[in-house]
């Protein structure tokens, strides 16, 4: 390499490195947008001054102003270039900063940031000491900004797009059946089933208190909780428990982007072959990698270890005896694990989507 190619090598990443500082700072910016609600107040009454934004949300002026400012010279918000300075969010962006409906929502993307930078101390000590951060640990910014990032893509296409190109297990879910979720988090995907489904029985499983807590509110503010229940239980730790009652019991078993995350990935899928009638699908979806370490895969690629470094892999490095696996699981991972816990081959369904994978076990 020249004198003259390093220095624009040297040039070109110090340029990409203040290019991600303005990322940085816009998300943290449209973290306190969110929080203190002021995307809402400037969609459901702007234009507003600095002045009436506070006032409508019981916030300070002065960090409304600048906060105002800043989101108009980063292109979020417009403004007028009267005296008065009333700023407005425009339809298009509304949509992906406050319709947690659209497929283009993204502004939970900024509490998961926010979530892990916070426990950037924790994460130091653990990189250089052994052990985990969980996802309790990193509080509600963690586990909401999962959640919402996901329902979407589960009201709007799962039960609607995605599941209907698998015909067995469609007409088992529309003829009525009872279904197992493992590890839902917060439960949108097993109330989407409900109601994708209507005839469908959904029994959702997870380890976190405070997912099953929000997963039972969900349910029950979509009018679907008398056919989904959640529980408390750790699927990997039931695997092989002997005589119990829910084994050979479910017409299906699904199991959406957590098998990456658990620290026993064998004793988990163990557990969603036992627990389904002999042939019943098992469905699991998770991360669309590359099939192998690629250094040009790109930006899914780049994302999916942004979020291994500070969330997934020190959750699950925090239990004892976790394999780590990581948000990076490849194909021929899951598929190791598949087979280690009884399953004879893992198919990659054809259903198109730019993070996800769906795959069947059997």
């Amino acid at each position: 390499m020249t004198a003259t190619e390093a220095n624009n090598a040297s040039e070109t990443l110090a340029e990409r490195l203040f290019e991600a500082t303005l990322g940085a700072a816009e998300l943290q910016a449209v973290y306190l947008g969110d929080r203190l609600g002021w995307y809402r107040a400037l969609a459901d009454h702007g234009p507003l001054t600095s002045t009436e934004l506070a006032d409508r949300t019981a916030t300070v002026e002065r960090y409304a102003r600048e906060w105002l400012e800043h989101q108009a010279v980063s292109g979020y918000l417009d403004v007028n270039a009267d005296s008065d300075r009333r700023y407005s969010l425009s339809v298009e962006h509304a949509a992906v900063l406050l319709d947690c409906d659209s497929l283009l929502y993204l502004t939970p993307l900024a509490r998961m940031f926010v979530a892990t930078t916070t426990s950037m101390p924790r994460l130091l000590d653990v990189y250089r000491h052994g052990g985990g951060v969980t996802w309790e640990s990193m509080g509600p910014d963690a586990r909401e900004g999962q959640a919402l990032m996901n329902r979407p893509m589960y009201l709007r296409q799962l039960c609607q797009e995605f599941l209907p190109t698998i015909a067995d297990l469609h007409a088992t879910l529309t003829g009525g059946a009872k279904v197992a979720d493992l590890g839902m988090g917060e439960g949108w995907s097993s109330v989407a089933l409900a109601l994708g489904y209507p005839n469908v029985e959904v029994h959702g499983f997870d380890v976190d208190a405070a997912s099953v807590a929000a997963a039972r509110r969900h349910a029950r503010d979509n009018g679907v909780d008398d056919r989904v229940h959640f529980s408390l239980v750790d699927v990997a730790g039931q695997a092989h428990e002997p005589g119990r009652a829910d084994t050979g019991t479910y017409d299906a078993v699904f199991a959406f982007e957590c098998v990456h995350d658990v620290p026993d990935p064998v004793g988990f899928l163990s557990t969603a072959r036992s627990i389904g009638q002999p042939g019943a699908p098992v469905i699991v979806v998770d991360e669309r990698t590359a099939d192998t370490f690629d250094p040009e895969a790109g930006k899914v690629e780049q994302l999916l270890y942004g979020f291994s470094l500070t969330c997934c892999l020190p959750d699950s490095l925090a239990h004892p005896g976790s394999v780590g696996t990581g948000t990076v699981m490849r194909k021929s991972t899951l598929e190791s694990y598949a087979l280690a816990a009884g399953f004879e081959r893992v198919d990659v369904l054809p259903i198109e989507h730019e993070f996800l994978r769906f795959y069947r076990l059997g």
